[in-house]
């Protein structure tokens, strides 16, 4: 498999470990201490579970891209999942994104893009 594609695999990974934790935390609600309680009621969350497995498989994956990728590829390039996140945000969770979100995105993109040449 190309080192390219763990890539992908591990920033598509963190991408859905953010978006199910997000679905399991608000699920739980917002919290305004951080005691015993608030962290079982976390943690027996079955999306806030999930979320962290797909973000440790993410780390697990994205080393093994790094054992075949120059780190001054590969880190820049996980930069695409918060391009990513932003839009699933606005396409799922029905989040605003405001105009000078969006001109981050694109510059991100362009970042990405001039690093992968």
């Amino acid at each position: 498999m190309s080192p390219v594609l763990f890539l992908l695999a591990a920033v598509a990974l963190g991408v859905a470990g953010q978006m199910v934790m997000k679905t399991g935390m608000t699920q739980v609600g917002a919290l305004n201490a951080l005691n015993l309680r608030v962290l079982v009621r976390m943690f027996s969350n079955p999306y806030v579970v999930l979320g962290i497995f797909c973000y440790a498989l993410s780390s697990v994956v994205y080393l093994v891209a790094l054992s075949r990728l120059p780190l001054s590829f590969a880190y820049p390039m996980v930069g695409l999942g918060y391009v990513i996140v932003v839009f699933l945000s606005w396409l799922i969770l029905k989040e605003p994104v405001s105009p000078a979100r969006w001109i981050g995105v694109l510059l991100i993109c362009g970042g990405a893009f001039l690093i992968g040449r």
